[in-house]
């Protein structure tokens, strides 16, 4: 999942491309677990938005946490409406590519998902992850609501400061209110599944979230 124009900065919305009306056609069901893949989710469920790089790895990373019913890949943070993988690479569209998560906050806290999102990937890469290049692998957090929006940049500071501790530079990562989230083609949904030996680009930093802080064990 490399990038292929490896643009570095974000497009403007004059730049942005065009896209489309019509919606990416995918399953209904989930390749792993048999759930929904779109809706109508089962009431009670909530959502959760991340874009953590490659986002065959990082879906893995949530459909095998225990209370998330259901995940989808996609894009989100841009300005092309319905965008297709091509247009996603140039860089063209400003969107990242994301992980929608569905989950049962009875079973697994949003602080708990967040801190699968800092310890699964690299925060302090800018507009990248490891070999993957460009605008469409940035990091960053997309909240539904305003409760998510302070849990967000509650554990961002958090973490910020656990990877500083560290020697590791400051969190590059996008916290932002979610605008549209778009549904990825049907061969990008669960691929690690589909394809066990695929490519996967996730790695963390080897820092773990603190505790006591929203985002630790504990929470």
């Amino acid at each position: 999942m490399f990038g292929w124009g490896h643009e570095a900065e974000m497009v403007s919305a004059e730049d942005a491309l065009p896209g489309r009306s019509v919606a990416m056609p995918v399953p209904e069901t989930h390749q792993v677990n048999g759930h929904r893949l779109v809706p109508p989710f089962p009431e009670g469920t909530a959502t959760a938005v991340f874009g953590m790089g490659c986002f065959w790895g990082a879906e893995r990373l949530f459909w095998e946490t225990e209370g998330v019913y259901s995940t989808a890949v996609g894009y989100a943070g841009g300005y092309t409406e319905n965008p297709t993988y091509e247009e996603t690479c140039t860089g063209l569209t400003g969107h990242t590519e994301v992980v929608l998560v569905k989950y049962d906050p009875a079973v697994v806290s949003y602080e708990q998902l967040l801190r699968i999102f800092w310890e699964g990937h690299d925060p302090t890469q800018v507009m990248r992850q490891g070999n993957d290049v460009g605008t469409q692998y940035r990091s960053a957090v997309y909240t539904v609501d305003d409760a998510q929006a302070a849990i967000g940049e509650r554990s961002a500071r958090a973490y910020g400061a656990a990877l500083a501790a560290a020697g590791l530079g400051e969190i590059s990562t996008e916290v932002a209110p979610l605008t549209q989230f778009y549904y990825a083609e049907g061969y990008h949904q669960q691929y690690l599944a589909k394809v066990p030996g695929g490519y996967c680009g996730i790695g963390g930093t080897g820092v773990r979230c603190p505790a006591g802080t929203g985002v630790g064990a504990d929470s």
